[in-house]
């Protein structure tokens, strides 16, 4: 077993209580990256580390191996990556294997293919990197600054526009699939850094739920792309 996918469910969240778990296109959130991991091909197992009873239940019941985070990697002061070092000392020590890549995904961001991580997978492998992030191509956003107390343009210059296509690429971090070495994390406490790559996903499924409003518009790309649709070919 090579490849492991760590899914982080806190139980206590502010912005919409039960988040990781409320209903989100007739399944609870969270057991939609669950089931994007076990179709994916280069993916050999899927844990959750979650701080709730409640949340390793679903876990359990979608076929994730439940890791019950510790209260101090579960505050709201808590970083990722020490609940990522938490779930991957379990892991490792039940194992009794080092692994050799992580794949780090986010249940609130629920618009992806399973295809998506195996192709962030291949994307890791190819590039020989050491850690990976899936971004968006940001092509044509004008935005301004007011660092200087003075509007100032960010990512272009408002008083030489030019055309769209001639300004400088932008990649947007979608938060939605990380790929990385253990040791990286382990020395850095980092998930990312080294040698880093990243894997181009559409821009529409850079749209992560962090607020109600959030929930409409990825209930509406998640039903025109018939992401539930996609475990029934396998």
């Amino acid at each position: 077993m090579t490849t492991a996918a760590i899914i982080l469910a806190r139980g206590g969240s502010k912005s919409i209580p039960g988040k990781n778990i409320m209903d989100f296109c007739g399944k609870p959130l969270l057991a939609w990256s669950i089931l994007q991991v076990k179709h994916a091909q280069l993916v050999d197992l899927v844990v959750v580390s979650s701080d709730d009873k409640d949340i390793l239940s679903v876990a359990r019941a979608y076929g994730a191996k439940p890791i019950r985070r510790p209260d101090e990697f579960a505050t709201d002061i808590a970083t990722s990556e020490g609940a990522l070092l938490h779930a991957l000392d379990v892991l490792e020590a039940e194992l009794d294997e080092d692994l050799e890549r992580v794949v780090f995904l986010q249940p609130t961001s629920p618009l992806r293919h399973s295809s998506d991580l195996d192709g962030a997978v291949q994307a890791f492998d190819k590039a020989g990197a050491d850690s990976l992030f899936s971004d968006a191509i940001l092509d044509d956003f004008c935005v301004w600054t007011n660092e200087t107390g003075e509007l100032t343009g960010k990512t272009f210059d408002p008083w030489n526009r030019g055309r769209r296509q001639d300004r400088e690429v932008l990649y947007l971090e979608t938060g939605s699939i990380y790929v990385f070495k253990p040791d990286l994390l382990r020395k850095t406490g980092n998930r990312l850094g080294g040698h880093i790559a990243r894997f181009t996903m559409p821009f529409w499924k850079s749209y992560e739920i962090d607020t109600l409003e959030d929930i409409a518009v990825c209930e509406f790309f998640f039903k025109k792309h018939k992401l539930d649709t996609q475990f029934d070919q396998n």
